[in-house]
């Protein structure tokens, strides 16, 4: 029987995990290639042979997205399985439209093929949308993890945004492992909370490997947090599934993929953002946990804001910088930053866009709906020098960073600045406490 022609449709993380987990090693199927979407510049390249398996001796390469219809129709493709997240049901179904026309199949991969059994206890963390909350929340419950004595290895959902082959199998314990992996900011913004508390983190593209590598890391491991991203399930097998929801975009829980998915898995559900969200927001999002998933356990959380300096915000023309993909993607209208100008008393928060060069005014481009605000983009080095030129061109008193990490230690920023600081605060009870209590006597950690 002829091997069946696929296109693997991804961009830079789920897409190569269902290649390595469902089709490296199938030979029902080829995979004729991929196609990159969401991130700048990730097409062009080949996912390379030496993960790719005995089948692929020659690699699978990565287009555009854009060029899907003609794949379909030059490669006599018989199947295209969509592979990445954060995306509406309409996003979806509208690919999938373009793929019936040009003759092939649409599939989705579920969870039984693509998540992996470790033999270490799992906490996995997962959102219905991007910006949740989910970075907090892995730090809270590795704070009370380690607190109790134990070992925790976290692993982070892949951000594969250079070089793949010698990158298969990443662990960062100090910030000088950023030099070694050439991390982007979003790579940074994800591993440092995690350097920054003491605990070791992986990442990569094999995520067998990389799970085998956690499991037996030799600073011990008790427990793996899956730390996730964007609003995708866990390519592990979580023992404890908690998700987030969040009531700024209250209705997305069941209408964007795949974070309904995450929603109907959890075992607990987290309504973030409570002190800053309306309550219409939050008796939707409510509902909706009642709707899909009425035997989860619900915590209700807040996201209180901090800052360095609050003088540099009082009565002041700020510039507000965001988390980059919580603005682009993630359709959020504003973040930490705003909120924290607005508590802290800023006069305004000019609107960089008129300021803009480069690659981050093609962003602005590309994401009109991001208004006043600017996403901290640095998937390339250009990128990055045009972030910094961006900021340093616009006509403000001060800027309020509310990156995940330093942002002042890979750019240079030339006017006043303070940092902006978020962590998950639960309120009332049920709380992670005593959700870890549960979950450590249960699996015999203590």
């Amino acid at each position: 029987m002829a091997r069946k022609n696929v296109i693997i449709i991804g961009a830079a993380g789920r897409d190569f995990h269902n290649f390595n987990t469902y089709f490296k090693d199938n030979e029902d199927y080829s995979v004729v290639a991929f196609t990159a979407a969401q991130i700048p510049d990730i097409y062009g390249r080949k996912y390379p042979a030496e993960l790719a398996g005995d089948l692929y001796p020659e690699g699978i390469p990565v287009y555009a997205e854009e060029e899907l219809p003609k794949l379909i129709k030059d490669l006599k493709v018989d199947d295209c399985v969509f592979s990445y997240s954060d995306v509406s049901y309409q996003h979806v179904m509208g690919l999938g439209a373009i793929v019936a026309a040009a003759g092939a199949n649409f599939r989705l991969l579920g969870t039984k093929d693509t998540m992996i059994k470790s033999t270490k206890p799992v906490i996995a963390v997962g959102a219905v949308r991007t910006g949740a909350g989910k970075s907090q929340t892995s730090r809270r419950i590795v704070e009370l993890l380690m607190k109790k004595g134990l070992k925790v290895v976290a692993v982070r959902h892949p951000m594969p945004y250079g070089e793949l082959a010698g990158y298969a199998v990443q662990r960062y314990a100090s910030l000088e492992d950023f030099k070694k992996y050439k991390c982007t900011i979003e790579e940074m913004e994800e591993y440092e909370p995690h350097i920054a508390r003491g605990n070791v983190i992986y990442a990569g593209v094999d995520y067998k490997a990389i799970l085998k590598a956690a499991e037996e890391d030799h600073d011990g491991c008790d427990v793996v947090i899956w730390d996730g991203g964007n609003n995708d399930f866990p390519f592990f097998v979580p023992d404890l599934m908690v998700t987030l929801v969040d009531p700024h975009r209250p209705g997305d829980e069941l209408s964007y993929y795949p974070g309904e998915i995450t929603l109907r898995i959890a075992d607990v559900v987290v309504i973030n953002k409570i002190d800053s969200a309306d309550a219409a927001g939050i008796q939707t999002v409510r509902e909706s946990i009642a709707k899909v998933n009425p035997d989860a356990i619900v915590v209700d959380a807040a996201s209180p804001i901090r800052v360095d300096n609050p003088e540099v915000i009082k009565r002041k023309k700020v510039l507000t910088i965001e988390d980059g993909p919580t603005l682009t993607h993630g359709d959020m209208k504003l973040g930490a930053g705003v909120i924290a100008a607005r508590k802290f008393g800023a006069a305004e928060i000019v609107d960089p866009r008129p300021y803009a060069v480069g690659r981050i005014s093609e962003t602005f481009k590309i994401y009109p709906e991001v208004g006043p605000l600017l996403p901290a983009m640095g998937y390339g080095k250009q990128q990055l020098r045009d972030l910094e030129t961006t900021i340093n061109n616009t006509a403000c008193d001060s800027i309020v960073i509310a990156t995940p990490i330093d942002l002042g230690r890979v750019i240079k920023i030339k006017k006043p600045n303070t940092r902006v600081y978020y962590d998950l605060q639960e309120i009332g009870s049920p709380n992670f406490e005593e959700i870890i209590n549960d979950f450590g006597e249960k699996h015999n950690l203590f």
